[in-house]
């Protein structure tokens, strides 16, 4: 139950004090912004970082309830299509 508690102050903290939360340095910020424009630059390394980190968990989540993601499917491709949409 302690457990609990201190993820719950965690979470609080980082939702009422945002600026302990942002961690992009200026530095960091300044080599993406002056190699913008070049080829094989930090900002598309970045951006494709960001595409990894946003598709984990959708495939994870995929995997998790894949019985159920199959189950809908069958539902929707042997459903018949109404006469309005033909």
């Amino acid at each position: 139950m302690k457990k609990n508690y201190f993820i719950l102050f965690i979470l609080l903290v980082l939702l009422l004090l945002p600026n302990i939360t942002d961690a992009q340095c200026a530095m960091c910020k300044a080599s993406v912004e002056s190699s913008q424009g070049q080829k094989n630059s930090v900002a598309g390394g970045i951006n494709q970082g960001i595409l990894y980190l946003m598709a984990v968990p959708y495939l994870l989540l995929a995997f998790i309830f894949r019985k159920q993601i199959v189950t809908v499917w069958k539902l929707i491709r042997n459903k018949p299509v109404p006469e309005e949409d033909l």
